[in-house]
């Protein structure tokens, strides 16, 4: 199943989250890799659409906030380097929204 092009991917999950650096759960540095900074988020965000939304989505659980969904995919950076990346999505019956992601470290795109 392909998710929505008009998905939902909030600026602060990017800006706040995701390409800041956190003592714990640190996803910028290997974001880093890929070329992404806080200076291009905008970048992230349109390589997210553009190259991870166009993914099959695939169902992990129903959840009380909606439907989770999975996209392994393997995101092309800024920089030209390819990092491997497991991104998760919700869909409720009004939206679907970015959650979250995180380095898909083995590779796997199943």
């Amino acid at each position: 199943m392909l998710l929505p092009p008009n998905t939902v991917i909030a600026k602060e999950k990017l800006t706040k989250y995701l390409l800041v650096f956190l003592p714990k759960d640190d996803k910028s540095q290997f974001l880093q890799k890929g070329g992404y900074t806080l200076e291009n988020w905008q970048q992230l965000e349109i390589d997210l659409r553009l190259q991870v939304l166009k993914q099959p989505a695939k169902f992990v659980e129903e959840t009380i906030y909606g439907s989770k969904y999975r996209i392994d995919a393997t995101l092309k950076g800024v920089n030209g380097v390819e990092i491997e990346v497991t991104t998760i999505w919700m869909l409720t019956d009004q939206q679907a929204k970015f959650v979250t992601l995180v380095p898909n470290l083995s590779g796997n795109r199943e």
